[in-house]
């Protein structure tokens, strides 16, 4: 005789069957999530950028930061002031987008590990905003931007475990070329 107990989701099943479990989420629910998280996320990149580039939003300008990066030790440090910039404004716009996501996360991955480089002496406080950035953008490396984005069906949307894992790749390797030559 096969007794009856209850999976997580109280349907009854029998002892010869494994426990089950539901994992899905609500498919809508997670492209409102990805969407809402990509909106901030990657507008808040673009203003960091923007400030960086173009003083908008309050922001230093170039000429500031340039002289930010040549006393971190990034030299020249207009160069490097500009590809910061243009990293962020870039990177946080097509997230903003969601457009060519696993792209977008490498350059957002490799910017901000080279921020964590330059914060990480200041323990925590220096570097978690960095790390959180760098985070997120790895998150949508893998689940891609959601339906709500101009990436919708392209292939990085459907096998995101390869494209997640090439952003992660081509944003260290930027990464660890970028300390290499600065």
């Amino acid at each position: 005789m096969r007794t009856s107990t209850m999976t997580a989701n109280t349907e009854p099943r029998t002892a010869a069957r494994p426990l089950e479990f539901r994992t899905a989420a609500d498919p809508v629910a997670a492209d409102i999530g990805l969407l809402l998280l990509r909106l901030v996320f990657g507008g808040l990149l673009f203003v960091h950028g923007t400030q960086k580039l173009f003083g908008w939003f309050n922001g230093p300008g170039l000429s500031a930061t340039a002289a930010g990066f040549q006393h971190m030790d990034y030299e020249p440090g207009k160069f490097f002031a500009t590809l910061a910039g243009l990293c962020e404004s870039v990177g946080g716009g097509l997230l903003f987008l969601g457009l060519v996501t696993p792209l977008a996360a490498a350059i957002v991955l490799g910017t901000m590990i080279n921020a964590m480089h330059v914060t990480w002496p200041h323990g925590l406080e220096g570097y978690e905003s960095a790390l959180l950035f760098a985070t997120v953008a790895v998150a949508l490396g893998f689940t891609g931007p959601g339906r709500f984005s101009v990436d919708h069906g392209r292939p990085w949307q459907r096998h995101g475990i390869v494209w997640g894992v090439g952003a992660v790749v081509i944003g260290v390797v930027a990464a660890v070329i970028t300390l290499l030559v600065k």
